[in-house]
Parts: C-alpha cells; sequence; structure tokens
C-alpha cells in the first residue's frame, strides 16, 4: 500500500495536525515506510505461536494477604456522630 499526498494531507487532518506543502513529501515516505513494515510483519507465519504479554518470561510478584493495621475500629469510628458495632449510623433519606 502506498500514501499519497493527499492521503497525508488528510491524516494530518484529521490528527490536527498542521503540515506544511514542504513537510508532506517527508511524511509521506515516512508514512509508507510504516506500511511497508506492518506488510512485513504480516507476513511471518505466526500458526501455533502463542500470544505474550512480554517478551521476557514473567510471574506475578506475590505477597501473603494479610491484615497489617487492623483492630482500630474504634478510632475509625471515634469522630462519627452515632455509630453502632463499628459501624456508621446515617439518617434514613430513601422512604
Amino acid at each position: 500500500m502506498s500514501v499519497d499526498t493527499a492521503t497525508v494531507r488528510r491524516i494530518a487532518r484529521l490528527a490536527r495536525i498542521a503540515v506544511t506543502d514542504e513537510e508532506v513529501p517527508h511524511l509521506q515516505g515516512e508514512l509508507n515506510a510504516m506500511l511497508s513494515f506492518v506488510e512485513q510483519l504480516n507476513s511471518v507465519n505466526v500458526e501455533g505461536v502463542e500470544p505474550m504479554t512480554s517478551v521476557t518470561p514473567m510471574a506475578m510478584k506475590k505477597r501473603v494477604d494479610q491484615v497489617t493495621d487492623g483492630d482500630i475500629a474504634d478510632v475509625i469510628t471515634g469522630n462519627a456522630p452515632q455509630t453502632e458495632d463499628h459501624y456508621f449510623l446515617v439518617p434514613k433519606v430513601v422512604e
């Protein structure tokens, strides 16, 4: 696929990029190079290759799930106007 000057101007307009007449040939060459690289990638046989999330194999770092700052419910609800069994009490607003 080849990009012409009209397509370069349209892409620039859609991207809201101001392009002068002198810049169009350079951008046309760069866009054509990108598209040829994509065509080259499309020609590679990837049958049976599993998708990767990273180039290098990685495992998620895991930690023990434990409470580190619990038993402070009295402190948390200490400034509330009304509490019951460590829960905030609020007035009913829906009938």
